[in-house]
């Protein structure tokens, strides 16, 4: 399985049009090479180098397995998106969806995880990456994974 993206390529610098400095929606992306036996896909967008520890940009499942690309700024189509960490951080924000990219220092690795899945999960909109990573696991069938690169321009 592998997941692509026509706007940066993998351990190379995401284009600032996806982040803080530009528009913060999410880049286009592609699925290839999904398992046959797949009942759905979920995606994970994180940034371990974060001073606080991780930190979950997006989270979306119940992705159908015949979606094979997200338009730019847009949601895959029927997936359920999930709490960002954005929640734990701003009273004003639902922290639902997509959050740019934001480093504060330094250069940042993103990880695009897309996980191929033997079932549908039962969570609800409101579900953390805590409770999604529980709902994923033994149900994995593939798994692939794009890293992108930021630094702010400040």
């Amino acid at each position: 399985m592998k997941i692509e993206s026509p706007a940066f390529q993998n351990q190379q610098t995401i284009p600032a049009k996806y982040t803080c400095d530009g528009k913060g929606i999410n880049p286009p992306l592609k699925f290839s090479d999904v398992p046959s036996d797949a009942k759905s896909l979920a995606l994970i967008v994180d940034d371990p180098d974060a001073p606080g520890g991780t930190f979950t940009h997006w989270t979306v499942w119940n992705i159908s397995p015949n979606v094979l690309k997200v338009a730019e700024g847009s949601a895959p189509f029927g997936g359920i998106e999930g709490l960002n960490s954005k929640v734990f951080y701003s009273d004003s924000a639902d922290g639902v969806g997509y959050i740019g990219h934001c480093p504060p220092s330094g250069t940042h690795r993103y990880f695009f995880k897309l996980y191929a899945l033997d079932k549908t999960l039962n969570l609800q909109a409101d579900a953390d990456i805590e409770k999604l990573k529980k709902a994923v696991a033994g149900h994995i069938l593939a798994s692939a994974e794009l890293i992108g690169l930021y630094s702010r321009t400040r």
